[in-house]
């Protein structure tokens, strides 16, 4: 199949944003454009301030949903939160999902953060979010999951998962963990973050993604979903790297498959592909995180545009 015929018969996809210092005015205008264009969603990064983003992103457009993917449970007060995304709720009539994680051990603890079991704190979290009274209507809750526990729980708790940097070939066993009236109910969000670079120059797309991964690799609870996806070998390796103290080793550690099917990179024939191949997998809502080998966030999100223009 062509790339003009593919991309005319699949959805379009939602789009991760973040607003950083010096590009949060042009940022809003990136929100307007995402709008116009139709894409399916804004997701707010955890980097920067994603509540603070989705309340401007509430002002700025009149129809796109739109959610943070994710904040940290750990970061405010659960009255805070619940106050915050019950006005963004209101003022966006009712666009905006709550999307909410319990973050990483290592991140936690270099914010000062003590935090107790991961799926105890994320059961009292939302009990607690729907108690705080005299706030109005909450949005939809979002939970952040990657093993199966937590998505058990997003299905037991929650009205939707949100997934970053999941592996496509494991999709189907993951959402398995999830009822089966949540698996069919359409109005379930399970989404994920993709990380995207659109480049003709295929080495440099992966370079790209390469480079946005390695954070992750240093991340206990990431390594431990990869080798429940199957990457077992490559997740060993990353830990002898880690343990001896050579970062510098994880790019050349990070397979083409395992990048393959974590990520998305390269011409737009095979970005498209590769989107596709999200959707046969059981992704309702594929989220790129666009980034560029030629350029800053404006240059991933021009190349981004041009990918889908011809579903305009």
């Amino acid at each position: 199949m062509t790339s003009e015929r593919r991309a005319t018969s699949i959805p379009l996809p939602a789009v991760a944003l973040a607003a950083v210092p010096k590009r949060r005015l042009a940022t809003l205008e990136l929100a307007r454009e995402i709008e116009r264009r139709g894409f399916a969603g804004i997701y707010c990064a955890s980097f920067g301030d994603a509540m603070g983003l989705s309340h401007s992103i509430a002002h700025v457009t009149e129809t796109i949903p739109f959610g943070t993917a994710i904040v940290n449970l750990y970061m405010r007060q659960v009255s805070d939160y619940a106050q915050s995304a019950a006005m963004i709720h209101e003022i966006s009539n009712g666009r905006f999902r709550f999307g909410v994680g319990v973050s990483h051990g290592p991140m936690n603890r270099r914010a000062g953060i003590e935090t107790g079991k991961p799926l105890t704190d994320m059961r009292d979290f939302v009990t607690k979010l729907r108690e705080v009274p005299r706030i109005g209507d909450l949005p939809p809750v979002v939970v952040a999951g990657l093993r199966k526990k937590m998505v058990a729980l997003s299905g037991e708790l929650a009205e939707g998962l949100v997934f970053a940097n999941a592996s496509r070939s494991h999709l189907s066993e993951s959402l398995s963990a999830l009822p089966e009236a949540k698996r069919s109910d359409e109005d379930f969000f399970i989404g994920n973050m993709i990380p995207t670079c659109i480049s003709e120059d295929l080495e440099a797309a992966a370079a790209i993604n390469r480079r946005t991964l390695t954070m992750y690799l240093g991340l206990p609870n990431y390594r431990n979903y990869w080798k429940e996806a199957g990457y077992v070998e490559e997740m060993e390796a990353v830990e002898a790297a880690l343990d001896a103290g050579d970062r510098d080793k994880l790019p050349g550690l990070m397979t083409e498959a395992w990048l393959s099917d974590s990520t998305l990179y390269g011409p737009p024939e095979r970005v498209l592909e590769g989107l596709e191949a999200w959707y046969d997998a059981g992704l309702r809502t594929p989220i790129l995180v666009p980034s560029s080998a030629a350029g800053n966030q404006m240059k991933a999100f021009e190349e981004f545009f041009d990918l889908f223009e011809r579903l305009d």
